[in-house]
């Protein structure tokens, strides 16, 4: 189970956003893709932030009461972000999931390179797989 890593189990293609994007585009891009938050990124794919439906939803309520929809993401996403390398173990991750807030984390290598996106859902899929196949070899060895 130790051999877990996050590179195996990443959402590799996570919806993305920039700082200069319109909050209502990021709304959009977030609504299509079905996905919670997303990193936001500059022109690098270095990771500068986070964007999460919450910080969104708080921008939105914000501008249908001021009626102006001129907030970027720069103006709403989060700066301080919790992150996972690659190869980091999923089982950790786990563990950190269970006391951190974040349901997504973004995977970043060693220079902050955006590599995707891991969420709750696929952690428990991995560590499910992982149990799944461990039993399946103890039943056929018994």
């Amino acid at each position: 189970m130790e051999s877990l890593r996050v590179k195996h189990y990443l959402n590799s293609r996570p919806v993305t956003f920039t700082t200069e994007m319109p909050v209502a585009e990021a709304v959009e891009r977030l609504v299509q893709s079905h996905q919670t938050g997303g990193p936001v990124v500059n022109e690098c794919h270095e990771l500068v932030g986070f964007l999460s439906e919450q910080d969104c939803l708080r921008q939105m309520i914000e501008s249908s009461y001021y009626r102006e929809q001129v907030a970027r993401v720069k103006d709403i996403m989060r700066t301080e972000v919790l992150t996972v390398k690659h190869y980091d173990s999923v089982l950790e991750l786990a563990q950190k999931m269970i006391t951190e807030k974040p349901k997504v984390y973004p995977v970043i290598d060693d220079e902050g390179t955006l590599m995707g996106t891991i969420n709750r859902s696929q952690v428990l899929n991995a560590i499910d797989i992982q149990l799944r196949d461990g039993y399946r070899k103890r039943s056929q060895s018994a």
